[in-house]
């Protein structure tokens, strides 16, 4: 942050203190930000169902030696259909539900993701957004919490940590959070259940059909190699979007929304081909002011935010193994009103 005070649209906020009220950033935006546009919207699944077939076919032909690069074209491509679920479970993709819904469990199917599942569990991160002990995103770890739980869980915490693991979180979130209807409020319980047995019917299905045809190698090759690429950007775009030392996860009875949303949220610029094929997801900031943006809506929005908001922003990053090693190393574990420490301060202050 480069000020204090700022002044905007003929009013003063501090930074501090603030009476900004997200309504207020948000009418700042241009109007065609919101706007959905069918024929973008279409043409972005016709694109990452191209970019996934020409993945696959170029595992399918690739000698061994290309085959790595093979797997990370078709993972990230992968998670170009998330990105299009991601708009649908916001409701951002179509004006109908029931197309919204469609297109999200369809383009999960391939992932095993349950669409309600993550859809509702998504929400909850954009209504608690930096929340401290509220926000079910990547969300910090205070040392009173780390105190209670027992040796095992905290080795394997701190290892985690330690050995720069972050890649692997997003497969953890999937499986202990979205198959299990019980994690859920009664009244969503039904589509849950429906979304994780059309997950599971397509498993039943595809992974014997293809282990059949490919062999257990094929398996490997086809699916979980590209699946755990796409964990990776899960889990990478996840942690980078809210984390960094100096952005604060806040108690509630001192949080504010519109800070959380426009301050907590941290631009990151990535190699083009990836920003192209995931569907400029990286152009957060905006998604959190609202998720009613579509994505190829969000640079637009960004811009506008930009020249109105600069002051509020987070400086910029680039997605590179020194950012991912900064953030690891330094932001372990989280002390309410002060900020992240690392395990050998935790352990050096005991």
């Amino acid at each position: 942050m480069t000020t204090s005070i700022i002044k905007n649209q003929n009013q003063t906020y501090d930074l501090g203190n603030s009476d900004l009220r997200l309504k207020d950033i948000i009418k700042t935006l241009p109007k065609e930000c919101f706007k959905k546009n069918r024929f973008k919207a279409w043409t972005n699944v016709a694109i990452a169902v191209l970019m996934v077939a020409l993945g696959y076919v170029s595992i399918a032909i690739s000698p061994w030696f290309l085959l790595p690069f093979a797997w990370i074209f078709t993972g990230t491509a992968l998670t170009g259909f998330f990105v299009i679920a991601h708009d649908c479970g916001h409701r951002s993709f179509a004006n109908r539900r029931w197309v919204n819904d469609l297109v999200g469990h369809v383009l999960l199917l391939p992932l095993i993701y349950p669409f309600h599942s993550w859809r509702i569990k998504h929400n909850h991160h954009h209504k608690h957004t930096n929340k401290l002990d509220e926000d079910n995103a990547w969300h910090p770890i205070r040392p009173e919490v780390f105190e209670t739980w027992g040796p095992f869980r905290k080795a394997v915490f701190e290892g985690f940590m330690r050995n720069r693991l972050w890649w692997l979180g997003s497969i953890g979130h999937w499986a202990v959070v979205h198959f299990d209807w019980r994690n859920f409020k009664t009244k969503d319980q039904s589509s849950i259940k429906f979304s994780v047995a059309v997950v599971v019917l397509f498993a039943v299905v595809a992974f014997p059909l293809l282990i059949a045809t490919t062999g257990i190698w094929g398996f490997v090759k086809f699916w979980l190699l590209p699946w755990m690429v796409y964990h990776f950007w899960m889990s990478t775009f996840t942690i980078v979007h809210h984390t960094t030392f100096d952005v604060p996860f806040v108690a509630a009875h001192k949080w504010n929304e519109a800070l959380a949303q426009l301050s907590g949220t941290i631009h990151c610029d990535y190699p083009r081909w990836i920003e192209f094929l995931c569907h400029d997801i990286n152009v957060h900031v905006p998604h959190h002011l609202s998720t009613a943006i579509p994505s190829y809506n969000l640079r637009l929005a960004y811009k506008s935010i930009k020249e109105n908001w600069q002051p509020y922003l987070h400086d910029e990053s680039k997605f590179s193994w020194a950012l991912m090693k900064e953030i690891t190393d330094k932001c372990q574990l989280y002390v309410t009103d002060v900020g992240y420490i690392t395990f050998d301060e935790y352990h050096a202050g005991r």
